[in-house]
């Protein structure tokens, strides 16, 4: 075979593939039977795509010849897919470490919400950023996201909240897509929060007749790239029907519906989901037991965010339920000023730990159908031939330490790639353990 190719990772302890025959998504059964192989190798072509995965003695055979621009050996080491983050608010400034302590001391989310922190505090700040301010903030943390193994990532607007601002977050979003290797899908949620001096009802209005008309114009001139529509559908912030007449705003000019609910009360929103055909709702620590049926029936993901519960000291969402329910799991870091998490392989273990997901379903949960949950999972989330080549190189015999190995990333990830090239080399790592 005289082709040249980008990449070949050869002689893995393990290639975990996650699936490997097409599939969009898994439930429960799939998530358990992760497709892995031993002494593997995997081949990314030129055009950054999957060339071949399997055995190191079948691929070492069958590219016998060509030449590539980069081999790692992998020997005594694992590749796993990149990581996929479902759920992020990385776009803001004005940082909430001094509502840390309100929590810590008992307050809840509303409590600092009504007393003018929360959201309505990093909204003040945020309006006030200039735009190379909030890139550099973007920017610094999709790289620590990026270092701790997340190739791709959703990434939300939502501390505007009046179209000047909104817009000036979904550019900032736009240019880092454009520069940073990273995998992005933009997410719109101008309808984070009321506004303050508005009731619900204004707020709706100025989404869907000022805001989304404004937006759609940005799109289609091509001067932003917008995928996914948010709305905090909550006690207090917008109600079903609020979210309602958004939601089918959005979807009418082409975004996929994935928004917050059921996080603090039961709303009822997994069934206006599903009613709606989401792609995906995030939190759901308070959904009910019909919630969880729509969604099974609709194929609405559910984005659990084990960090929000761990810092708010809520109860966990109800993982084990959703998943016997047939219900799509995936997870996301929730990454804001309310919840700093970068890391996907913590989010995994705090899943494992206090949601009672088993290791194998955390990652399915990390990879394909965080993926599904951005309309991706055709392109990312698995090690399939003809997916983008983004994978990690973990200096671990068994895939499992990255999970197990609680804030051990750091000194596990050895490479990054991205559709065939490095984009993060370990240089901490000893190669050769022993010396320690």
């Amino acid at each position: 075979m005289a082709h040249d190719f980008r990449l070949l990772v050869k002689n893995a302890s393990q290639v975990v593939l996650i699936c490997s025959s097409g599939e969009k998504f898994l439930t429960k059964e799939g998530m358990e039977k992760l497709v892995i192989i031993e002494n593997g190798s995997v081949v990314i072509g030129r055009d950054g795509l999957i060339a071949a995965v399997g055995p190191a003695d079948a691929i070492e055979l069958q590219f016998r010849g060509a030449s590539f621009d980069k081999v790692l050996d992998a020997a005594g080491m694992c590749i796993i897919p990149g990581l996929v983050d479902a759920h992020t608010h990385p776009v803001w400034d004005g940082d909430r470490v001094h509502e840390f302590s309100m929590k810590l001391a008992g307050a809840t989310y509303m409590d600092v919400h009504r007393a003018g922190g929360g959201i309505h505090f990093t909204v003040e700040h945020t309006r006030r950023a200039s735009a190379e301010r909030l890139t550099s903030g973007l920017m610094g943390r999709l790289r620590r996201m990026l270092r701790a193994g997340t190739t791709l990532a959703e990434c939300k607007s939502g501390y505007g909240l009046d179209a000047r601002a909104e817009l000036k977050m979904l550019r900032v979003i736009e240019d880092v897509r454009r520069a940073l290797p990273m995998g992005v899908s933009a997410t719109y949620c101008g309808a984070h929060a009321v506004p303050r001096g508005k009731s619900m009802a204004e707020a709706t209005r100025d989404v869907v007749d000022v805001q989304l008309p404004l937006l759609q114009k940005k799109m289609s001139s091509g001067e932003i790239h917008v995928d996914n529509i948010d709305v905090f559908c909550e006690e207090g912030v917008f109600d079903l029907d609020s979210t309602r007449t958004i939601l089918q705003a959005g979807k009418r000019m082409g975004l996929n519906i994935n928004f917050h609910g059921d996080e603090l009360h039961p709303m009822n929103a997994a069934q206006l989901g599903a009613e709606l055909g989401a792609l995906a709702i995030s939190h759901l620590e308070e959904v009910t037991d019909e919630g969880i049926a729509a969604m099974a029936t609709a194929r609405t993901a559910a984005v659990l965010l084990p960090t929000t519960a761990y810092i708010l000291r809520l109860k966990s969402p109800r993982a084990r339920d959703m998943l016997e329910g047939g219900v799509i799991v995936a997870l996301g870091s929730d990454f804001n000023p309310n919840a700093y998490c970068c890391s996907m392989p913590i989010v995994m273990h705090m899943a494992c730990v206090n949601m009672k997901m088993t290791l194998n379903e955390a990652l399915a949960a990390a990879t394909i159908n965080a993926a599904y949950t951005l309309g991706l999972s055709h392109t990312h989330g698995s090690l399939e031939p003809g997916k983008q080549g983004d994978l990690l190189i973990i200096s671990a015999p068994r895939w499992e330490h990255l999970i197990y190995q609680l804030g051990g990333h750091g000194e596990l990830i050895q490479y990054v790639i991205i559709k065939g090239s490095v984009v993060y080399e370990n240089s901490d790592i000893m190669t050769n353990h022993s010396q320690i």
